[in-house]
């Protein structure tokens, strides 16, 4: 990502500029030159409206360039809405989330840290879509509930403790990608029969080449745009229907925080290219029946790269610690569906253990020496 560095030169020799305190003016550092002030701030302003301009232009052709898919309807004009967002930094984490201006945010909904520090919504590409929440917080604590249960080796420790508490909404960034794969994959399959001739058993396998090729178009498929936010997590609770997908504005915001991405398109494309390639080759495994066996043994797929578009999708967070430990959970805002890993108590598992193994033991034990 470029940085916003903006110089001010001399306009007698375009030498650098720098403020001396006891002079209280800037001076040049090459031919000696003085300015108030007073007198240089309209060209400090105007040097600084051409930086900023620059460093626009310059993240815009940074999201344009998205590794081949076409990126060309992003776009970072918030209009008016500019005005009534802010954004908090979380400095243990690096997390950097956006909210409507009557949000408040007390703490990192990744990391859990309660020291997060406001400040001034500035630039960014506006998200294009977004599936809004559908569940409420209620429903996301009885969700993380539900996950606990039937989890016979889960300390107790760990539900007696006021976790539920610490669930956040959060709107992660997701970068969809419109496209088509051109695929043309080879198989080798065997079948086998089994017959009897005389006091023998025969076995016939029959070997097989099996090609398959095909055109297979995909549209809005989701690369989460989060460094934060763990693949694995956010592959689990998919997927979002995209029924309920709106073009995206500022009332959708108000109560959530929304996470602004930190992985922008181009950097995502390759994830997109093998979950297009991927789906690709099994939607066409997937017509290759009647064997018993079979296994890829080559494949050719082209994408057509087509439309980019940048969209929030809604996940309620939970972030805590137990025992020195961090465990996040994530749940599908829209559908409920609830992922995380949880703690095991070795305790319970070796009383479980025990009391299995003790009576198998000794029935091996009463028939070995009968």
């Amino acid at each position: 990502m470029p940085s916003q560095v903006t110089n001010y030169k001399c306009p007698n020799c375009t030498g650098p500029l720098h403020f001396v305190g006891a002079s209280g003016k800037l001076e040049c550092d090459f031919c000696g030159s003085q300015f108030d002030i007073a007198d240089f701030e309209p060209k400090m302003s105007e040097a600084e409206a051409k930086a900023q301009d620059a460093f626009q232009k310059a993240r815009d052709r940074e999201a344009a360039d998205a590794g081949g898919w076409d990126a060309s309807d992003l776009s970072g004009d918030w209009g008016a809405d500019a005005a009534g967002m802010r954004t908090y930094s979380c400095p243990s984490c690096g997390a950097e989330l956006i909210c409507d201006e009557t949000t408040a945010a007390t703490s990192c909904p990744y990391c859990g840290n309660n020291t997060i520090v406001p400040g001034q919504f500035a630039g960014g590409l506006k998200p294009d879509l977004v599936v809004p929440f559908k569940l409420d917080k209620k429903a996301a604590m009885e969700g993380l509930k539900r996950h606990y249960k039937g989890k016979p080796f889960l300390p107790s420790s760990f539900t007696d403790g006021n976790h539920v508490q610490e669930i956040k909404g959060v709107y992660v960034p997701f970068w969809l990608f419109d496209g088509v794969a051109d695929a043309d994959v080879s198989f080798e399959a065997t079948r086998s029969h089994v017959h009897t001739s005389g006091d023998y058993e025969i076995t016939t396998t029959e070997h097989f080449r099996v090609r398959r090729a095909g055109k297979v178009a995909f549209e809005k498929v989701p690369v989460d745009g989060s460094s934060k936010m763990p693949d694995d997590l956010m592959d689990s609770i998919e997927p979002y229907d995209y029924g309920d997908l709106a073009e995206f504005t500022m009332a959708y915001l108000p109560g959530y925080l929304a996470d602004r991405y930190d992985v922008d398109a181009k950097a995502s494309a390759p994830r997109a290219d093998e979950r297009c390639t991927n789906s690709a080759v099994q939607m066409l495994s997937e017509t290759v029946m009647g064997y018993d066996h079979v296994s890829e043994t080559g494949r050719t797929v082209r994408l057509e790269r087509g439309k980019v578009r940048y969209a929030l999708m809604p996940v309620w967070l939970l972030s805590t610690k137990w025992e020195g430990k961090d465990f996040l959970f994530a749940m599908n805002g829209q559908t409920g569906k609830m992922v995380g890993d949880l703690p095991m108590s070795w305790g319970k598992f070796w009383r479980t253990f025990f009391l299995i193994a003790a009576p198998i033991a000794a029935a091996m034990a009463a028939f070995l020496y009968r």
